[in-house]
């Protein structure tokens, strides 16, 4: 046994690239190669990190308790999958490279051009992935790199044209006009949930129309009012129900405006005026008001947040100008009733920081409430051959309890995010992302996998919301729509482990689509963890200079060291603040562990394992608390309290094997008894090799280097030594 490399402490650069590799090398992640007892399959599939810059601490708390939970299921004898994958993340690449193209050549992609900049693009990702995927490795992240996959790969576009048709065909997806979040700044829809409201200051403005106009109304966009087309009051009001049904002609800062009163039961009351002005075009409640009252809808702001009526003061302006110029109007014609200054949230888009214009547009939307057949169904509670929603699946996955919320209290807020979804705009006017699979030639419209046969087709401009590709996630990187031996082995996903922030995002995008799709759940367990803040609790962010990077991390204290720290006292669903002290405390531990390894295999060089020795009283008593430790620690990672799990550990090595069972033993080893000499190398030796195998789904570098030294006339590497548990 050499026992040179213990002579110094601990030093994580030497180690955790050198074993990472031999990892590798063994084939051991891909589970085709793994040992003939691990039969039963265990899959998880990597959330992709998007390819628009480096992984941060979320990511590597992801890769952390994913890696826990793979090398877990490993030892225990699985068939273990872990499936990595990175995301184009459509609206948020193209983003990055337009903002570098404008800062370093001065240049928008109109200047570049379709072709030429979706080719920056595609370099971008590809530099992105590059960093990322070493990123990966250098967590100790044990994936099956023969199976990576991209959300804009081959495979994957093959997948997203095949469910794109399906839904089409069973009209589910249509083209229709209607409002949609518009980004002025990025030229683009998006989704309700790339929306991030920030509050600001704004001002209330009271006021009516005009001189003769019965009932004042309130807001906080005055350049809207020149698009309103009704003002709704409640029924039962008595100050307005004389006007129910009248209408009123006005020439509102030079444009003429005609609004009818109506009676509608959503207005509250007592909320401002009680009434409130209804423009169908550029709010998504007025527009469904618009529909139930047969409203006309008048457009008076384009996509550029520009107003597009009126004569020169209105006419051309920003919004934020026409409502400086309307107010001014408003109190010449002594119209303006109050102004108060109140608490806002504006609405803008998440890449660009653009606030929101609700427009009317043309897009591609999926149809959640239509009921359709689903033909071939493995959810319980939905019958083959029955007719659902899209809704009704996403709910009943859950409901039935195929679909397990850790923690459980999400899937309150899952079932409140369902109740109130609409239809899901899936269209985007970027040009990075997958190409709505749609052509025309004249009055012709073709939908298919395959590219139309025949000149004269054009593709549809617009390219898909990238929740869209990555909501087929967890089947089209098995393979899917051809019937592969992956797909039938690994599918479902036993967990999904995410960041609850994206448990509409995508989390729900997925039950939709493999519902829909396969007729069965895309995962068994979803397991959400929190945000990583900084010590003092806040978000880590470049502006406040308070992020911490993992693989600084990672050098400067190791890949263990910084796995325990995000590990320990990190329970499911809730933020947890991580210092650099917490860390190198953990770097410390994994010396300490070194040391009693040390001590262990140099007062054990010359123990003869041939025969077990015979134990004392007290050693059987230690070997059944190291065996209860087991079934504790096998319990806690079952349950999914890897925090526990983790923390019990620690105590045990440093304060039970270290300040004691050595401690303790260190006479019997220097003593004249022989026996007693080798019942206490017996009994280190055997602790020793079952908190190795406990601590290696949490710190495996170290565990597997020690492992290396371990005396065993059999011994096959640690990432795939039998769970003791």
């Amino acid at each position: 046994m050499n026992l040179e490399s213990f002579a110094k402490p601990y030093d994580p650069k030497e180690v955790e690239e050198k074993i990472y590799k031999t990892w590798e090398e063994s084939g051991y992640f891909n589970p085709d190669n793994l040992p003939e007892r691990h039969k039963k399959p265990f899959t998880i599939i990597m959330p992709p990190p998007n390819v628009t810059g480096i992984l941060h601490m979320g990511h590597a708390l992801m890769l952390a308790v994913e890696d826990i939970m793979i090398r877990f299921k490993r030892m225990q004898g699985y068939r273990a999958l872990w499936l990595p994958g990175t995301d184009h993340a459509a609206i948020a690449t193209q983003s990055r490279v337009e903002k570098d193209l404008a800062k370093t050549e001065k240049k928008s992609r109109h200047d570049l051009g379709r072709d030429e900049f979706v080719k920056r693009v595609e370099a971008f990702a590809k530099q992105s992935h590059d960093t990322i995927v070493s990123q990966i490795r250098v967590m100790g992240s044990s994936c099956d790199w023969s199976r990576e996959a991209f959300t804009l790969d081959k495979s994957r576009t093959k997948a997203v044209r095949t469910m794109f048709k399906k839904m089409f065909d069973d009209g589910l997806i249509y083209r229709g006009f209607r409002i949609v979040n518009w980004d002025p700044r990025g030229q683009t829809t998006i989704s309700d949930d790339e929306i991030v409201y920030e509050e600001r200051t704004a001002k209330l403005y009271t006021f009516k129309y005009s001189k003769d106009f019965p009932i004042p109304i309130s807001t906080t966009r005055p350049e809207t009012k020149v698009g309103d087309t009704a003002v709704a009051v409640h029924p039962d009001d008595p100050r307005y129900k004389q006007f129910i049904g009248k209408e009123y002609d006005a020439l509102f800062c030079g444009v003429s405006i005609h609004i009818k009163i109506i009676a509608d039961e959503s207005v509250e009351k007592d909320f401002g005026t009680g009434a409130l002005g209804v423009t169908p075009a550029h709010s998504m409640i007025d527009w469904d008001m618009a529909k139930k009252h047969d409203l006309p809808a008048k457009q008076v702001i384009n996509e550029f947040a520009k107003m597009t009526v009126g004569d020169d003061r209105l006419l051309g302006k920003k919004t934020m100008e026409a409502r400086e110029t309307i107010v001014e109007w408003l109190k010449a014609e002594s119209l303006l009733e109050k102004e108060e200054v109140i608490k806002q949230n504006i609405s803008t888009a998440e890449r660009t920081g653009g606030i929101i214009e609700p427009l009317p547009k043309l897009q591609w939307f999926i149809d959640v409430d239509k009921a359709f057949t689903l033909q071939h169904s493995e959810i319980k509670g939905i019958k083959s051959g029955s007719k659902v929603t899209l809704k009704d699946i996403m709910r009943i996955a859950v409901e039935n309890g195929q679909i397990k919320i850790i923690p459980d209290y999400f899937s309150k807020t899952y079932f409140h995010w369902i109740d109130n979804l609409g239809d899901w705009c899936i269209s985007r006017q970027i040009w990075y992302g997958h190409r709505i699979p749609v052509w025309y030639k004249g009055d012709e419209r073709y939908c298919g996998v395959e590219d139309p046969k025949g000149e004269g087709w054009i593709q549809d401009e617009d390219t898909l919301d990238t929740w869209f590709s990555s909501g087929l996630w967890t089947f089209s990187t098995l393979g899917w729509p051809d019937e592969t031996k992956d797909l039938k082995m690994f599918h479902p996903a036993d967990i999904l482990e995410t960041g609850y922030e994206i448990l509409f995002f995508w989390v729900a995008r997925m039950i939709l689509m493999t519902g829909y799709g396969l007729g069965t759940i895309p995962f068994r367990t979803i397991y959400l963890h929190g945000t990583v803040r900084d010590a003092k609790g806040r978000k880590m962010s470049k502006s406040l200079g308070n992020g911490i990077d993992p693989i600084d991390i990672s050098k400067k204290y190791g890949t263990d060291a910084g796995r325990m720290a995000l590990v320990v006292g990190n329970t499911p669903g809730t933020d947890m603040p991580l210092s650099e002290d917490k860390i190198r405390g953990y770097k410390n531990f994994a010396n300490k562990i070194w040391q009693a390894s040390r001590f262990v295999l140099t007062n054990t060089q010359d123990f003869d394992d041939k025969t077990k020795p015979k134990l004392t009283a007290a050693d059987k008593k230690t070997l059944k608390e190291l065996n209860k430790l087991c079934k504790d620690i096998t319990k806690q990672i079952d349950d999914f309290k890897f925090y526990t799990a983790a923390e019990n550990l620690y105590h045990y090595f440093w304060h039970t094997f270290c300040d004691k069972i050595i401690e303790e033993s260190k006479p019997r080893l220097s003593g004249e008894n022989k026996a007693d000499r080798r019942a206490a190398q017996y009994l280190l030796l055997d602790i020793l090799k079952t908190n190795l195998k406990l601590f290696h789904p949490f710190m495996p570098h170290i565990t597997e280097e020690i492992w290396t030294h371990i005396p065993l006339p059999e011994k096959s590497l640690l990432i795939i030594e039998k769970w003791p548990g």
